[in-house]
C-alpha cells in the first residue's frame, strides 16, 4: 500500500478503537459519577473532553509514527523541535475538538430535549470519538499548513458561538466583542480561551508557512546558477531574508495580538487589552498592503483579494464612525476577513509545497536521465504549463 492508502487504513482502525473507548468511558462516567457531575453542562463537558482526548491521542500516534526525526542521529535539536510541534498541534486539536463537540452536543440536546438526549449520550460520544479519531490520524499522516488552517474557522466560530449562547449578558452584542469576555463566567473563559488558542494556531501555521517559503527559495537558488546561460536567472527574490523576517514578525505579532486580547480582559487590564485589540487592525493592514513585496511567490489573485479585504474593512470602519454601524459588526467583519485571508494564504503555501515536491521529482528524473540544465529547465517549464 502507498502512503495515502496506509493513512486511510490506519484511520479506520483508529475510528474503531476511539469509538469503543468513547462508549466505554462515557458509560463508566454516567454510572459512577457523583450527582453534582451529572448536571447537563458538566455532562457535556466530560463528553467533549473524552472526544478531545481520543482525537489528541490518535493525532499524536499518527504524527509521531510518520516522523523520522524523533531520534538522536542528528543531535538534540531536531527531536526537541518535533516534540514542541507535537505539543503545540495537540493543544490546537484538543481545543478545536472540545469546543466543536460541545457546541454540537448542545445543539443536539436543544433539538431533542434533555430527557431524550440523555439516553443517547454514550452513543453520541462513541460516534464523535470515532469520527474524530479517524480524521485526526489521517490528517496527522498528511499534515501541512493547509490542514491546520482548515481547523481555524471551525475552532473560532464554535468557541465564539458557544460563548455567545451560554453567556448571562444578553446585551453584549450592542457594545463590542470584548464585553463577551469581560467577565468571570464559563462563557467568558471559553471566549478568551478561544482567542488565545486561535493566536497559538496562527503562530504554528505561520511557522509551517515560513519554513516552506524558505525551502522553496533555497531550492530555486540551488537549481539555478544565475548566469547568462540560465533562463531562470532572474527568478531569485532580492533581499529575501529581510522580507521573510518581516513577514514572519507580522504573522507572529498578529497571533500574539489574538492571545493578548484573550489573556488581558478589558476591566482589569484595559491598557494591554486596547494595545492588542487596536493594534491588530494595523498589523492586518500592513500585511494586506505589503504582501506583494513580502511574499512575491504568491499569486496575484491573493494580493488583489488582500487589497480588497483591506478596503472593505476600511469602508465598514468609516461607516461605523458616521454612526451607521456598530463596533461589534466591524470587529466581526475584520476577524472573519483576517481568518479568511489566513486560510487562503495557507492554501497558497500548501500549493507552493505541492509544486516544489513535483519539481523536485522532475529534477531528480532529469538528473538521472543525463539532461543538461537548459533541457531540464525546458522540461520543467513545459510540465508546469501542461499542469496549468
Amino acid at each position: 500500500m502507498g502512503r495515502h492508502q496506509r493513512a486511510e487504513t490506519s484511520g479506520l482502525i483508529s475510528f474503531l478503537i476511539c469509538a469503543v473507548v468513547g462508549a466505554v468511558s462515557m458509560n463508566i462516567y454516567m454510572e459512577y459519577a457523583p450527582a453534582i457531575w451529572q448536571l447537563t453542562q458538566r455532562r457535556f463537558m466530560v463528553c467533549s473532553g473524552i472526544v478531545a482526548g481520543c482525537g489528541v491521542i490518535s493525532f499524536i500516534i499518527g504524527y509521531a509514527s510518520k516522523s523520522r526525526s524523533l531520534n538522536l542521529n542528528n543531535g538534540w535539536f531536531a527531536p526537541i523541535r518535533r516534540i514542541v510541534e507535537i505539543v503545540a498541534l495537540s493543544v490546537v486539536y484538543a481545543s478545536t475538538i472540545f469546543l466543536s463537540s460541545f457546541a454540537l452536543i448542545g445543539a443536539a440536546n436543544d433539538m431533542m430535549g434533555n430527557a431524550i438526549f440523555s439516553g443517547y449520550i454514550s452513543s453520541v460520544c462513541a460516534g464523535f470519538a470515532g469520527v474524530v479519531g479517524y480524521m485526526t490520524f489521517v490528517q496527522a499522516e498528511l499534515m501541512n499548513a493547509k490542514t491546520i488552517a482548515g481547523l481555524l474557522p471551525f475552532f473560532v466560530i464554535s468557541g465564539v458561538v458557544t460563548a455567545g449562547m451560554t453567556t448571562d449578558d444578553p446585551y453584549w452584542y450592542h457594545n463590542n466583542f470584548s464585553q463577551l469576555g469581560d467577565r468571570t463566567t464559563f462563557a467568558a473563559r471559553m471566549f478568551n480561551s478561544t482567542l488565545m488558542l486561535a493566536g497559538t494556531c496562527i503562530i504554528i501555521v505561520s511557522y509551517f508557512a515560513i519554513s516552506e517559503l524558505v525551502t522553496t527559495e533555497r531550492l530555486q537558488r540551488l537549481w539555478h546558477d544565475r548566469t547568462n546561460k540560465d533562463p531562470n536567472r532572474g527568478y531569485d527574490i532580492p533581499h529575501f531574508m529581510a522580507r521573510i523576517t518581516i513577514l514572519s514578525a507580522l504573522l507572529t505579532i498578529s497571533g500574539l495580538a489574538f492571545i493578548g486580547i484573550g489573556a488581558f480582559r478589558y476591566t482589569p487590564h484595559n491598557l494591554m487589552h486596547n494595545v492588542c485589540a487596536k493594534g491588530l487592525p494595523f498589523v492586518m493592514l500592513v500585511l494586506f498592503v505589503c504582501l506583494p513585496w513580502l511574499a512575491p511567490r504568491l499569486s496575484k489573485a491573493v494580493m488583489v483579494a488582500s487589497d480588497l479585504a483591506a478596503l472593505v474593512c476600511a469602508g465598514f470602519w468609516a461607516n461605523m464612525m458616521m454612526g451607521h454601524n456598530t463596533l461589534t459588526n466591524v470587529e466581526a467583519l475584520a476577524g472573519l476577513m483576517f481568518l479568511g485571508w489566513f486560510i487562503v494564504f495557507s492554501r497558497q503555501i500548501a500549493a507552493i509545497e505541492a509544486d516544489r515536491v513535483a519539481a523536485q521529482l522532475l529534477h531528480a528524473q532529469m538528473v538521472e536521465g543525463g539532461l543538461d540544465k537548459n533541457d531540464e529547465s525546458e522540461h520543467i517549464e513545459s510540465r508546469i504549463a501542461a499542469d496549468k
